[in-house]
């Protein structure tokens, strides 16, 4: 297969997917990162603001009482990246930060750092209460896309990219 053939074979598989989750053709080829929760999870939309409450740790349950479970992709990872501008930290910033929220007894962990993809649509499916970023191309099937101050991914004033 050529490296062109192998290119549109992503597209296609991208565009399928994103199809599946409710999101336009044009948005799964963006450079656009998701807000992805578990497909039971009955939250649609988020503030930016909110979003950096969750990722911070400050905000620890959605309505209703179910808790956050966060899960961040490791160091290096373009998502880890959305994440720390969003937060406004840097690497050694988020990790001071929470390891001073578990020393004061603010969150019993730092959230659980995933490797793969893969690793991340498991864990979303697992735990009701999952949150994380994805890459827009990336979303699967059982991983529920939240829109972000009213925008989905790929839409004209989505923030996270």
């Amino acid at each position: 297969m050529s490296t062109l053939q192998t290119g549109l074979a992503v597209i296609l598989v991208a565009i399928c997917i994103a199809g599946r989750a409710g999101i336009s053709p044009a948005a799964a080829q963006t450079a656009d990162v998701a807000i992805v929760v578990n497909d039971k999870n009955p939250v649609n939309n988020l503030s930016s603001l909110e979003l950096r409450k969750i990722f911070a740790g400050e905000k620890r349950s959605w309505a209703g009482g179910l808790p956050i479970k966060l899960f961040v992709r490791a160091p290096g990872a373009r998502e880890r990246a959305v994440l720390l501008k969003l937060l406004g930290m840097s690497e050694s910033d988020y990790k001071e930060h929470w390891t001073v929220k578990v020393f004061r007894g603010e969150a019993q962990a730092e959230p659980v750092a995933l490797f793969s993809n893969g690793m991340q649509k498991e864990a979303i499916t697992l735990y009701a209460g999952a949150v994380a970023l994805v890459n827009l191309q990336d979303v699967k099937p059982g991983m529920k896309v939240v829109m972000l101050e009213g925008h989905k991914p790929g839409e004209a004033g989505y923030p996270l990219n």
